[in-house]
């Protein structure tokens, strides 16, 4: 399917989309030395969230796709060398909203949980700026 939302972003900060199809994606990161929060090598929860929040993004796949909000749940520590799989599926939507639950993975070990309320706009949000 093709990308139709977010075709600038950087893929080495919020991962490389692995699938994508009608109402669902997943997308893998290498969590690499940059994004370490100190020396130990923990992973800023800010790369995770960037990850799952770029699956939501692409689950919509549509280019005026915006985030409105989320609610979620850091469930295990990341470390750098970790490859992470976000697994994003659309709930049922109403009209421009769309709610989107994002699992991330490091192997069989769930780290991450959100729900991911996002919206279509009908021009870009940038439009006439």
């Amino acid at each position: 399917m093709e990308i139709k939302t977010h075709d600038q972003i950087d893929r080495s900060l919020c991962g490389n989309p692995v699938v994508v199809e009608e109402g669902r994606s997943e997308v893998k990161l290498e969590c690499l030395q940059s994004m370490a929060a100190d020396a130990s090598g923990l992973v800023h929860g800010g790369f995770i969230f960037g990850l799952a929040d770029y699956a939501a993004m692409l689950a919509v796949n549509h280019p005026n796709v915006v985030l409105g909000g989320a609610e979620t749940r850091f469930l295990k520590p990341s470390v750098v060398g970790d490859v992470l799989l976000a697994k994003a599926e659309c709930l049922p939507s109403e009209g421009r909203k769309h709610c989107v639950k994002v699992e991330v993975f490091c192997g069989e070990d769930m780290v991450f949980s959100g729900a991911f309320t996002c919206f279509v706009t009908k021009e870009h949000v940038l439009a006439g700026k």
